[in-house]
């Protein structure tokens, strides 16, 4: 038996709010649920899209996902630790942080005590 409903292609942003619905049922936690149903198509102009496929009654659904293919530069220059240099200069380094004097105790709970304990010491 041929399935005859309509197939579509839609972008993730662009879906109506009746996909949303099936895409949440589908996918409850959002990205890391659909990374195993992710389908790389490839397009007559010789690139590609990823997608998932919904089902509703009466129609099937290709939801584009936006992916990031790393390409080999990039991967050099995290490789060579270019990138974490290149986040430190825009965020800056955790040296270059000014705390005013004031820091928190890492291990004294005690310090964090109001004095109002109710234990009955």
């Amino acid at each position: 038996m041929t399935d005859t409903r309509k197939r579509h292609v839609v972008s993730y942003e662009k879906m109506s709010e009746e996909l949303k619905k099936v895409f949440l049922e589908k996918y409850p936690k959002g990205y890391n649920d659909y990374l195993n149903d992710l389908v790389k198509y490839p397009k007559p102009d010789g690139t590609s899209f990823y997608a998932v496929t919904l089902e509703i009654p009466d129609a099937i659904y290709l939801v584009k996902i936006n992916v990031k293919e790393d390409d080999m530069e990039d991967l050099e220059r995290w490789l060579e630790g270019e990138e974490d240099a290149n986040n430190e200069s825009v965020t800056g380094s955790a040296d270059s942080v000014d705390t005013g004097g004031d820091t928190l105790p890492d291990d004294n709970i005690s310090d964090y005590s109001d004095g109002s304990d109710d234990s009955g010491d």
